[in-house]
């Protein structure tokens, strides 16, 4: 960007300054610490020139919006066309209760909905399982049939409404659940627009809701591909997700890497699979988490957007546009907020509001002051809503495209990130690829050294928490907390008790039968697996069949 002796005249200048101006300062009043470092440790210099960015090229690396390799955003007016898609991410108890809640969100301006299911419903087991007991309810809500997703979605037009379904081992169910309710309320499944996870790598890495073994969740995942591609064209099949592996622990890089290193693994087993790259590669989505150094996450997008449509025009000869952008879904990250003086959680989102809007989102969940305690209240979750809101017509970074692009630190650190994900690439490749790496550990293990060394900076004072280990008050009573009626349980087994008695057994028993048989083959499962939804077959059994032809899947554990 810059010719050579301009070049030279600016790193001639900085070192006088330097030596001068600099130096005659420190004499008399050093600088507060010896380093200084971004949130993942990386070191950052005290000042950034032309010099830092001497090899960027604007056509090259950088482009315009909506243009190859779409550094600066997927779409060419961003924000000054609509916002980004706002989502509380919500659901606790029952469906009753849950649709409450997204009438309220819907009534407070969300433009989309996004559904947390609780833990037997993550894992594929009916409310009234063994393994159940305890657990209804309680971190999302309880989905045991179609039943309960007719209710959970009673008055919301399905038309109307962008929905986002974080579920992974049984997301093929929970998707088909989905299209019947629409089906049922007349709009047909080529209407529908959403997201569902469906990302089960960053399972085996970071969150541990798996099922099945790998092998078997990834044909899983390819039959939804498939499906879609020819009966949902504008549903995102999938949202790799790096937000997980950052919650564990790993560096902004490491998130990166280890994301898009997934997302190269369900590229190549849908190719595998038959699939044309171009035929699903435009609807795949990405979930990053939003930290609280707010310019290396800026960062940290714009270098998986570069490089994700690299990977796909380089590595896989996409030939489509679509297909080589990287479309993403945020949160703001729940491992930073703190049980103590919870309020501060509200400048922490707000910052990381601004992360992601800066980063050029497509999709944001802001989580509330309260979530380090319980549940969010509603009164948590309509100020998360308001931050987002207040950042899109209040804030003014919307009226511009990446307006920090063009900053010497921005772009050397977009670079840096870029760099780092692409070496972190190259070992997974070296292994065999992201299913090897996970399988024997080398991922996992990565994400814990980064997890223990940011620990160790905490608790040593390096890395200062506020309210936490400084700037710490005596704190009196717990404002008010949301909590899940353990009655919830006993509910839910109450409705599948009715539920059984009032379907069709034999229809039940011959869709779960022929999904076993067609388990066995190589056949597409979806259609089966959604004649069983709508047999009224719940979750349990058909997750229960599946267990049965695949196997369950053992993590070997990690040191």
């Amino acid at each position: 960007m810059y010719d050579d002796k301009k070049l030279d005249q600016v790193k001639s200048s900085f070192k006088d300054w330097e030596d001068n101006k600099v130096q005659k300062l420190l004499s008399k009043f050093p600088e507060r610490k010896k380093t200084f470092s971004t949130g993942s440790d990386t070191e950052v210099d005290r000042l950034y020139t032309p010099a830092h960015i001497e090899d960027l090229d604007y056509e090259r690396d950088l482009g315009y919006p909506g243009e190859y390799p779409f550094t600066r955003g997927v779409q060419p007016t961003m924000y000054r066309g609509r916002f980004w898609t706002m989502r509380q991410y919500a659901g606790f108890a029952t469906a009753e209760e849950s649709n409450k809640r997204y009438k309220y969100l819907l009534e407070q301006g969300q433009t989309g909905l996004s559904v947390a299911f609780d833990l037997p419903t993550q894992i594929g087991y009916d409310s009234d399982h063994s393994l159940s007991e305890g657990e209804v309810g309680k971190v999302g809500v309880a989905i045991d049939s179609l039943k309960d997703m007719e209710i959970l979605f009673d008055g919301i037009p399905l038309d109307k409404v962008s929905t986002s379904m974080t579920i992974n081992a049984p997301a093929s169910v929970l998707l088909a659940m989905y299209i019947a309710v629409a089906e049922k309320q007349g709009v047909s499944s080529d209407k529908l627009r959403g997201t569902i996870q469906n990302d089960i790598l960053k399972e085996y890495i970071a969150r541990g809701t798996y099922i099945f073994p790998p092998e078997q969740s990834m044909r899983l995942i390819t039959n939804i591909f498939e499906y879609c591609s020819n009966n949902v064209p504008q549903w995102n099949t999938i949202s790799i997700s790096g937000y997980h592996i950052r919650e564990a622990g790993s560096t902004a890089a490491q998130e990166v890497a280890f994301t898009l290193a997934d997302g190269i693994a369900y590229v190549e087993a849908a190719i595998k699979a038959g699939l044309d790259v171009d035929d699903f590669a435009p609807r795949l989505s990405f979930f990053f988490n939003a930290h609280n150094d707010l310019l290396e996450e800026v960062a940290k997008y714009r270098a998986a957007r570069r490089l994700w449509a690299k990977i796909m025009k380089e590595r896989f000869k996409a030939k489509s546009d679509k297909s080589m952008q990287l479309k993403f879904h945020t949160q703001t990250a729940g491992s930073t907020l703190t049980a103590q003086q919870p309020d501060n959680n509200i400048i922490r989102v707000t910052i990381q509001t601004l992360a992601a809007v800066l980063g050029g989102t497509q999709s944001l969940h802001t989580n509330s002051r309260d979530e380090a305690l319980a549940l969010p209240t509603e009164d948590s979750v309509m100020i998360a809503l308001r931050t987002q809101q207040i950042v899109a017509y209040e804030s003014g970074v919307t009226e511009t495209i990446d307006p920090l692009a063009g900053s010497y630190y921005i772009e050397s650190l977009t670079s840096a990130i870029e760099k780092e994900a692409e070496d972190y690439i190259a070992r997974i490749d070296n292994l065999g690829g992201a299913t090897k790496a996970i399988e024997n550990g080398y991922i996992q293990k990565e994400i814990q050294n980064s997890a223990y060394k940011y620990q160790m900076q905490v608790e040593d004072l390096e890395r200062i928490v506020v309210g936490v280990n400084k700037f710490k008050v005596e704190e009196t009573g717990k404002k008010e907390l949301l909590k899940v009626d353990p009655h919830v349980e006993i509910l839910q087994r109450k409705k599948i008790e009715k539920l059984k008695k009032d379907r069709d057994g034999s229809l039940v028993d011959n869709s779960l039968m022929l999904l076993k048989e067609k388990a066995k083959t190589d056949e597409n499962l979806m259609p089966y697996i959604l004649d069983s939804v709508k047999a009224y077959a719940t979750l349990g059994e058909i997750c229960g069949v599946l267990r049965e032809v695949f196997g369950e899947y053992e993590q070997s554990v990690i040191l």
